[in-house]
């Protein structure tokens, strides 16, 4: 019970420093998801290995935002092969193959999650996106990139993305110490989720009044199925992760 109750108090300590610090970041990412949704944009979420479940997290879900739409590749999860995704990651020209194929634009925004804030996919995006004008939005620990290895750019998440949010989490990711020799628990997918998730309820509010309302409704909730098919219809074409 002593190690639940500390991963507890970790997650809390942190939870509330993210929301501490960087409250008004996540007022002005929230400003720029809705501008780009009004605009007829959509909101892209591209993350590797562990961080792509933050890219479904953002995807047709009760409560989720209807523009967005997840980066996925089953060769950058960890479910198909796991050593071969963990290299793939490194590799060069990987990143922008495959944002290649999603159609980005520049009036849309994408969205960045990698823990370490270093590895070569996740900043290959991000320049990716530079290139075409679209705005990014990175979501890393800060702590963890000032030790991790560099990828060939030698830079950042937070040196080069529009928006930079700090998960604060330690390097290595994980909470709690065991014999003063390993650690365990990790945190990145808790911040990452909440992170998401604080913007987007930012996003509502400033959506309250729109018709439809751009959020989908649980699948078992009353009048859910027409709700949802009217948002769908709106994105079907731009996002390949939603079938007829």
């Amino acid at each position: 019970m002593n190690n639940i109750n500390k991963y507890q108090n970790e997650i809390f300590f942190l939870l509330k420093k993210i929301t501490s610090k960087q409250r008004k970041k996540f007022i002005e990412v929230a400003k720029e998801f809705y501008t780009t949704y009004k605009n007829n944009g959509m909101i892209y979420i591209f993350g590797t290995g562990h961080s792509h479940m933050l890219a479904e997290e953002g995807h047709f879900r009760a409560g989720g935002f209807a523009p967005i739409c997840p980066i996925l590749n089953s060769d950058l999860m960890l479910h198909k092969n796991t050593i071969f995704s963990s290299v793939l990651e490194r590799r060069a020209g990987v990143a922008s193959k495959l944002l290649k194929k999603y159609n980005i634009k520049s009036q849309d925004i994408l969205v960045i999650f990698t823990n370490s804030g270093v590895n070569q996919a996740p900043l290959e995006a991000a320049y990716f996106a530079e290139k075409i004008k679209c705005k990014t939005v990175g979501i890393s620990s800060e702590s963890y990139s000032k030790i991790a290895k560099k990828s060939k750019y030698k830079k950042k998440l937070s040196e080069v993305v529009n928006y930079h949010i700090d998960n604060f989490g330690p390097p290595g990711d994980a909470l709690i110490n065991i014999k003063n020799k390993y650690n365990v628990s990790p945190f990145s997918t808790i911040a990452g989720s909440f992170i998401l998730n604080s913007i987007i309820s930012e996003v509502a509010e400033l959506a309250k009044n729109d018709k439809p309302f751009p959020f989908y409704i649980s699948g078992n909730m009353p009048n859910a199925e027409k709700h949802n098919k009217e948002l769908m219809k709106n994105y079907i074409k731009r996002n390949p992760h939603i079938q007829n």
